[in-house]
């Protein structure tokens, strides 16, 4: 794919709001939100590896998932904090690419982990005795290993297509970091196969995700009402309530900003809900997963009571 020639050489990101005063304000919110993000993600890796009673599949995703979240807010929000503050909001043409790049990467790898929790928490309930032997370290591998490698291709091939786009007039992108939507409005050559291929790429990854982690919460669902305790019941539900959560709130926020035509208003209320993905949710995961697992919980205290009687 040919990229024809663009007089662009570096994009002004508008950011969220053009008031002073109301940017300092959101840069110390923002701030208190990534390092929330930060300390977050990487004490549930840190405690998924140090932690034996949480090496098995579900928390080897769950690990990876905290890593897809480290890097997707990173890769949003260090720019968004330095353009609150900066008298200079920009960014070069080539490091916008590389930001567009690793967000559509970043966004499908982690639709995929997500569906093979939501795979995993079947085969968990549905078929516990076969669960170890179908659920190998070999498998687990494999399982992780797609999402990445789909995600970093798709990724590759949408970031060709903007690309391949001419930029020869405004440069001022409304938005807090370099998003396909807004700057689709801006490019000055035909940007009907950009659109037509976001369009397409969003819907099915989006809808074929979805349906998957439907389709297996399906038969989880049935599984757990052939659980004769009540006990039972409500144990398997527990496991599936903190993925269901994060499902929600994840999907629904892509459903409102992706399966839109790239228009004023849209890239407008965009921003609002890109704000919640981008910095909310990454650092929500943590959260939602130790405040309502009681594995997470358990480990994290014996580590703590560890680290204690060893001071």
């Amino acid at each position: 794919m040919l990229r024809n020639f663009t007089a662009v050489t570096e994009f002004v990101l508008l950011g969220l709001t053009s008031l002073r005063e109301l940017q300092l304000l959101l840069f110390l919110l923002f701030l208190a939100v990534y390092l929330v993000t930060v300390l977050g993600n990487v004490g549930m890796i840190v405690l998924i590896q140090v932690s034996a009673r949480l090496h098995t599949p579900m928390y080897f995703f769950l690990s990876h998932l905290s890593f897809v979240d480290l890097c997707f807010s990173s890769n949003v929000t260090p720019k968004m904090l330095e353009i609150l503050l900066a008298e200079k909001k920009t960014i070069s043409y080539p490091a916008c690419l590389l930001q567009c790049y690793l967000f559509i990467a970043l966004v499908i790898v982690e639709l995929y982990i997500l569906a093979v929790m939501a795979f995993d928490r079947y085969l968990a309930i549905g078929n516990p005795l076969l669960y170890g032997s179908k659920m190998s370290k070999r498998v687990c591998l494999g399982l992780i290993l797609v999402p990445y490698v789909y995600g970093a291709l798709t990724g590759l091939m949408e970031t060709m297509w903007t690309y391949s786009l001419s930029f020869c007039g405004p440069n001022e992108i409304n938005h807090f970091y370099c998003a396909d939507p807004p700057l689709i409005k801006l490019a000055c050559s035909d940007t009907y196969k950009k659109e037509t291929s976001m369009f397409v790429v969003a819907g099915c990854n989006l809808s074929f995700s979805l349906f998957t982690i439907l389709l297996s919460y399906l038969f989880l669902f049935r599984a757990i009402l052939r659980i004769r305790s009540t006990t039972g019941r409500h144990k398997a539900f527990s496991t599936c309530g903190s993925h269901v959560t994060a499902v929600t709130i994840f999907y629904l926020t892509l459903f409102v900003m992706y399966l839109r035509p790239p228009s004023k208003e849209s890239v407008e209320q965009g921003k609002v809900v890109a704000v919640f993905y981008t910095t909310v949710i990454p650092m929500l995961n943590p959260m939602i997963y130790s405040l309502r697992n009681k594995d997470v919980k358990e480990a994290l205290a014996a580590q703590l009571s560890r680290r204690k009687t060893f001071s």
